[in-house]
């Protein structure tokens, strides 16, 4: 009965981890986020 309860509230909390990154409202913040080593890498070429 315990694991049925924390497997469902496991499920619930990465269910809403999967909502949460795939927002619209936090694509920006994940480019720019992608964007960094690549930044890093054209600031030690220069």
């Amino acid at each position: 009965m315990l694991s049925g309860i924390v497997t469902t509230i496991l499920l619930v909390l990465f269910v809403a981890g999967w909502v949460w990154a795939w927002s619209p409202k936090r694509k920006n913040e994940f480019d720019a986020a992608a964007q960094l080593p690549l930044d890093e890498d054209r600031e030690k070429r220069q």
